[in-house]
C-alpha cells in the first residue's frame, strides 16, 4: 500500500503531465516548410525564343550559331548556324554565360575590360562581345540567350529579339 506522502507525488506528476497534454493540444500542428519556387526554361519557352531569332536572322540575311543556357550557365540548347566556324560555338556559349550569371547584356563585360577590369577575361566560360542578353520573368534571372556569327549589335539584336518573344508569349 503506498503512503499519503506518496500518492500526493503520483497525483502531482498526472497533473503535470495533463496540463502539459492540454497545452500542446491548444498549440498548432506544425506546417511542413516549402521550398521556393523556381522558374525555368521550359521547352516550350526555348521554341519560342529559337523560332523569334531565326525569324530575326533570317530577316536580316544573316546565319549565326544560337546559343541558351539556363540561370548557373549550363547549356539548354544550341543551334549551329549553316556555314558558321566552330568557334562561333563556343562565343555564343561566352556570351549567354555572361548574361545568365551577371544578368546583363555581355557588351558589358568588354566594356568592363576597356574600363581595365580583367575578371571577364580571367573567367574562362565567357565572351566579352556584345551579343549575349539575359532572360528575366519579371525580376527574375531564369538564363542567358547569345547569337554569334554576324555583327556584334546585330548579334545582341538578334538575341533580344528572342527575349521579346517569350515575354509576348508569357502576357
Amino acid at each position: 500500500m503506498l503512503d499519503f506522502s506518496t500518492m500526493i507525488k503520483i497525483r502531482t506528476i498526472f497533473c503535470i503531465l495533463g496540463l502539459l497534454a492540454a497545452a500542446a493540444a491548444q498549440q498548432p500542428a506544425a506546417s511542413p516548410r516549402a521550398l521556393p519556387a523556381k522558374r525555368y526554361l521550359d521547352l516550350a519557352a526555348i521554341k519560342t525564343i529559337v523560332s523569334a531569332m531565326e525569324a530575326e536572322a533570317t530577316a536580316r540575311h544573316v546565319k549565326v550559331t544560337i546559343m541558351i543556357v539556363d540561370d548557373g550557365g549550363a547549356t539548354i540548347f544550341l543551334e549551329k548556324g549553316d556555314g558558321q566556324s566552330i568557334n562561333t560555338v563556343e562565343f555564343a556559349r561566352g556570351k549567354a554565360r555572361f548574361a545568365a550569371l551577371y544578368g546583363m547584356p555581355s557588351k558589358n563585360a568588354g566594356e568592363w575590360i576597356k574600363d581595365g577590369n580583367s575578371g571577364p577575361v580571367v573567367f574562362p566560360a565567357y565572351f566579352p562581345a556584345q551579343g549575349g542578353v539575359p532572360i528575366k520573368i519579371g525580376e527574375e534571372l531564369v538564363g542567358g540567350v547569345a547569337a554569334s556569327g554576324a555583327d556584334s549589335p546585330v548579334d545582341e539584336a538578334i538575341a533580344q529579339a528572342g527575349v521579346d518573344a517569350l515575354k509576348k508569349s508569357l502576357q
